[in-house]
């Protein structure tokens, strides 16, 4: 699996297409039958989408907005992304351009209740969410119908005992020029049936067992779906299929369902399928040891959080506006990656004595464009490396008696990942101090010379 800043970045934009209106009933099936399934971080973004959508433009915004509005780091809102796409009712677009990507959310209508009820790995899914008595609650509430009572016949008319053509000179051909766009009707689950083997399935069922007239009433893809969701093998299935033909050597496909159900249970369980979520994002791991490194967990949190989130942590409490503005300036306007920013904003908030002032971080977040800084690890790196002369930038934006002020009044605190660093440097710095006149004293006790010169 990838990681994540190769699938999205804050600042990557995209457009939002909603191909047709969605109806109160597109509503109710959202809330009450995907849901469940995809759970409310999934559920508000798609709802944010279909808001954003509604406006009838095609405004373009980066995913910045979308972390701000859900109030969630990079990796919740692509993990909820991914969740909408795999249920079928959001698909996604990438082009890339050079470094810069952009995307189209298409939205989806949602399956109907009938049609989600006869989808076998949804509806199992759904049941594992809710448990039995729900999903019974569920159905009956979209099962209902009005009973027409036998009194009544049907006296409508038809459009025939209405309606009779005539002419009246015009040609509708003049106005057919482009062609129309109906309903899209929802294809249910994106589901790839190809891992079937359908071959070894159809070699070991005769004409005389099973008709090939019947096993091809059936689509392929109903035969898929229960294999994988009740882990069933080509062999398996054929024994479902030869216990679901009815007496007229047809295969019906809620026989064939009832089947695979029963076989589940005789062979495999008698508890339900469970559907788990085997998608995971590849945290960053130490090559040695196969473990999430310390360093390589702060770069993932910086390059992940937003910096409103980052400020609040880093304050303690709920940042100054005008330190979120200039954030999202930074992100919004100049197009730095989160992790840059979170890393420029804790370094200047440590070395400035908690004061985030404009120029002095404009002036830093200047010179890494220049850089070409792209990654927190980067901007980690040359807050390092160029500290001298960030703090020379410090000291010019200063007034005298205010810089006189602040010397030497108390040691300056600094981040962890920049302390251990300076660490490091400090102890190399004075080991190369005492290296000369250590090398001297080995070498005159070798000689059995003391330290006056006398043997």
């Amino acid at each position: 699996m990838a990681a994540l800043y190769k699938e999205l970045q804050p600042i990557d934009s995209y457009k939002i297409r909603l191909p047709q209106p969605f109806s109160d009933y597109d509503r109710q099936l959202l809330t009450l039958f995907y849901q469940p399934l995809i759970g409310s971080g999934a559920m508000s973004l798609f709802m944010t989408l279909w808001a954003d959508a509604e406006r009838g433009d095609e405004h373009e915004y980066n995913h910045y907005h979308l972390m701000n509005i859900l109030t969630l780091p990079l990796g919740p809102v692509f993990e909820a992304r991914i969740s909408l796409e795999a249920i079928g009712i959001l698909r996604s677009y990438l082009k890339v351009d050079g470094e810069t990507r952009s995307f189209i959310y298409e939205l989806l209508p949602p399956l109907d209740a009938k049609a989600f009820f006869t989808d076998p790995l949804l509806s199992t899914f759904l049941f594992s969410k809710i448990g039995e008595q729900a999903y019974r609650n569920l159905r009956t509430r979209f099962a209902i119908g009005v009973e027409m009572s036998k009194e009544y016949s049907e006296v409508s008319r038809t459009f025939l005992d209405v309606y009779k053509p005539t002419s009246n000179g015009y040609s509708i051909e003049s106005v057919e020029d482009k062609e129309i766009v109906g309903r899209i009707e929802a294809d249910g689950i994106p589901f790839d049936k190809s891992g079937f083997d359908f071959d070894l399935l159809q070699s070991g069922l005769s004409e005389q067992m099973v008709p090939q007239s019947a096993l091809a009433s059936v689509s392929k893809e109903i035969i898929a779906k229960l294999a994988f969701l009740y882990s069933l093998t080509p062999l398996d299935m054929q024994k479902v299929v030869m216990m679901a033909l009815d007496s007229d050597m047809q295969l019906p496909e809620a026989r064939l369902r009832k089947s695979a159900i029963d076989f589940y249970k005789m062979s495999i369980s008698k508890e339900a399928p469970v559907l788990q979520k085997v998608f995971m994002q590849t945290a960053a791991t130490s090559e040695s040891t196969g473990t999430i490194s310390r360093d390589d967990e702060l770069i993932n949190y910086l390059d992940n959080t937003p910096p409103l989130d980052m400020l609040r942590d880093l304050n303690g409490k709920e940042p100054m506006s005008v330190d979120v503005q200039l954030a999202e300036k930074l992100v919004n306007t100049h197009e730095l990656p989160i992790g840059v920013v979170n890393v420029l904003m804790q370094y200047v908030h440590i070395r400035n004595d908690g004061k985030i002032t404009n120029n002095y971080v404009e002036r830093i977040a200047s010179h890494w464009m220049n850089k070409k800084v792209k990654t927190a690890r980067e901007a980690m790196e040359f807050s390092r490396t160029e500290h001298d002369k960030y703090m020379q930038w410090k000291n010019e934006g200063q007034k005298p008696a205010a810089q006189k002020r602040y010397t030497n009044t108390r040691e300056e605190k600094v981040p962890e990942w920049f302390f251990k660093k300076e660490e490091v440097q400090a102890v190399t710095t004075k080991k190369s101090t005492f290296d000369v006149e250590e090398e001297r004293r080995k070498l005159l006790e070798e000689l059995g010379v003391s330290g006056n010169g006398v043997k």
